[in-house]
Parts: structure tokens; C-alpha cells; sequence
């Protein structure tokens, strides 16, 4: 199975840290943050990934190089102008060739990827999103199931006093191929504005993997959430295996 890890975005709200630093780059702990995601891939037998570039894409691909220092080979999508998380996938559809998986830039976790993938099998679906309750509702996408954990719609960033609930995207995506049909060609566009709503929309089944109690998931977007990351990885909260 493959994996992309979406590293194109300017991480504004991590301003200044990204100024002079792509997001992946920055330091959590001993290890860069894309040193983390890299090895929690690793884990479960990924071992080829493809990065999306734009901001200081240079320094991303100068750092990782061909990946072979960390165990994976990487493929680089160089974008000239930002095509958002679904149009950036869409460009390297050419690399996928069965079941792969998804990851937000700034996502940070040691969920038993393995147990996912075997729920999106049992499932038959075309796309599964990680889920977890959340505390910030308002600065996310948020899903809401039905009783089998079937998507049945997705609100980003939901306005103050709306029901939408807190169950929110997790940033993970396990796709078949399938996906990239409903994918527009060219230009950018985003899953959770885009993709999901079209093809619930469509009644394609999307499932919700829910993440248990002790599962870390944390997205490093924000100034308050890398600090915090800093923390947990300091005091052993994330549980990855490294092998250097």
C-alpha cells in the first residue's frame, strides 16, 4: 500500500515559525515532524510515499532527499500553484495503483493504522476518514454518522450553536481508486468542501473509523497545538516505533 502525506500548504497559522520553515521541518521533540509521520507509515509496511511541494518545497526535498535515509522512497509532486488536498492528490493519480492512505500535513498520531485498513475492507466503502471527539468544533470539519458509522455529512468549520456535534475529521483518509473519478481534473479543490459532500451526495458509501481513548491524534496547525505537540512527545504520549 502507498501513502501521500499533503506537505504544499504555507502554514500560515503557524506564523512565524513557517516563515523561514515548511511546516513538515518543524522540530517536535528530537525529530522533525515529518520524521514522525514518516516512521508511523513505516510501521505499517509503507514503504514508498509521495509529498506534494509548494512552500519552501525546496528545503522539504533537500532534507528527505530520496527518502532512503528514513527507510521509504519518497516521489515528489512539485505544484506551481496550490491545488488544495483533493487537487493535489488528483496529480499524482499515476502513482497509486490499489488501496492507499491520505495524511494532512499536520497531523500528528499513532493509531493502529493496520486495524483501519482492515475496517475499510470490511466495509467495501470507497473512502474512510479517521474520526475523534473533539474539543474545537468550530476550527474543524466535523462528521456527522449514522447508527453503522456511515458518513452522512460533513460541516466544515460549523457556525457557534449548530448541531453538528464533535465528531471531527481526523485528517487520515484510507481511498480506492475509485476516489479519483470524483476528483475534478485541474485546478484546485478540497475533500471536505468538494469530494465527500458529492459523493454522499451521489449515496457512494464513506465510513467513519473512530479512533479509540488512547489513540493520539493531534493536528500541529496552530501555534497553541505545536507547543502542545512539543509536550506529549516530550512526555512519551505518541507511541511510535523508530528505527533510527
Amino acid at each position: 500500500m502507498k501513502a501521500m502525506i499533503l506537505a504544499a500548504g504555507e502554514g500560515t497559522r503557524l506564523g512565524p515559525y513557517t516563515s523561514k520553515v515548511p511546516k513538515v521541518l518543524l522540530p517536535v521533540g528530537e525529530r522533525t515532524f515529518i520524521e514522525h509521520c514518516l516512521a508511523w507509515l513505516k510501521c505499517y509496511g509503507i514503504s514508498e510515499v509521495a509529498l506534494n511541494l509548494y512552500h519552501l518545497g525546496k528545503e522539504v526535498e533537500e532534507f528527505l532527499g530520496d527518502g532512503s535515509r528514513f527507510g521509504v522512497k519518497i516521489t515528489y509532486s512539485r505544484e506551481e500553484s496550490l491545488l488544495g488536498t483533493a487537487g493535489g492528490v488528483k496529480r499524482m493519480e499515476p502513482f497509486f495503483d490499489g488501496t492507499f492512505v491520505i495524511v494532512y500535513g499536520d497531523v500528528l498520531t499513532d493509531f493502529d493504522l493496520k486495524d483501519m485498513l482492515e475496517y475499510h475492507r470490511s466495509k467495501r466503502t470507497i473512502a474512510t476518514i479517521a474520526v475523534s471527539e473533539r474539543s474545537n468544533p468550530q476550527e474543524i470539519a466535523i462528521v456527522s454518522l449514522d447508527e453503522n458509522s456511515k458518513v452522512i455529512s460533513l460541516t466544515e468549520k460549523p457556525s457557534p450553536g449548530s448541531v453538528a456535534g464533535n465528531l471531527g475529521n481526523g485528517g487520515v483518509y484510507i481511498f480506492e481508486k475509485e476516489i479519483f473519478n470524483h476528483i475534478p481534473e485541474g485546478g484546485p479543490s478540497d475533500f471536505a468542501y468538494d469530494v465527500f459532500p458529492g459523493i454522499i451526495a451521489l449515496g457512494l458509501p464513506v465510513y467513519a473509523y473512530r479512533l479509540k481513548p488512547d489513540d493520539y491524534l493531534l493536528d500541529i496547525g496552530t501555534k497553541k497545538t505545536y507547543l502542545q505537540a512539543i509536550e506529549d512527545v516530550k512526555a512519551g504520549k505518541v507511541k511510535i516505533k523508530y528505527d533510527r
